[in-house]
C-alpha cells in the first residue's frame, strides 16, 4: 500500500530554518516526481516546490525562491524541503505528494497533476 509520511514541521520564529521530509513506504520512490504543497487556513493549496524522479529538474513558487530547497534520496525512498528565512506567511500545513507524471510535474508544480499524498505536517512561523 502506497503510503506517504510527513515529518519535520513545528513553530519557528521568522527568520529560522527547518526541514521537512516526506517519507515513502510501500512503493519505490525512484518512478515518482514528488512535490511539496502548503494550505494555509482558508487558502487553497498551492505548489512549493517539484522535483523530478531523478532530481534533475526542480521547480519552486516563486514566494519561496532562493529560501527553500528541494532535495531526494531514492536510496532511502525521502524527499526534503529545506526551509530557510521562514517568515510568518510561510505558516500553513505543509504536504507532499507524487505522481509518474514526467513534464507536467515540475514544468507547473500543480496539485492537479499529483495522485497519492501525505497527511502533511504543520509548520508555524511566529514570534
Amino acid at each position: 500500500q502506497l503510503q506517504l509520511v510527513e515529518s519535520g514541521g513545528g513553530l519557528v520564529q521568522p527568520g529560522g530554518s527547518l526541514r521537512l521530509s516526506c517519507v515513502a513506504s510501500g512503493f519505490t520512490l525512484d518512478y515518482y516526481a514528488v512535490g511539496w504543497f502548503r494550505q494555509a487556513p482558508g487558502k487553497d493549496r498551492e505548489g512549493v516546490s517539484c522535483i523530478s524522479r531523478n532530481g534533475g529538474r526542480t521547480k519552486y513558487a516563486d514566494s519561496v525562491k532562493g529560501r527553500f530547497t528541494i532535495s531526494r534520496d531514492n536510496f532511502a525512498n525521502t524527499v526534503y524541503l529545506q526551509m530557510n528565512s521562514l517568515k510568518p506567511e510561510d505558516t500553513a500545513v505543509y504536504y507532499c505528494a507524487v505522481t509518474r507524471d514526467y513534464y507536467r510535474s515540475t514544468a507547473y508544480c500543480a496539485k492537479g497533476d499529483f495522485d497519492s499524498w501525505g497527511q502533511g505536517t504543520q509548520v508555524t512561523v511566529s514570534s
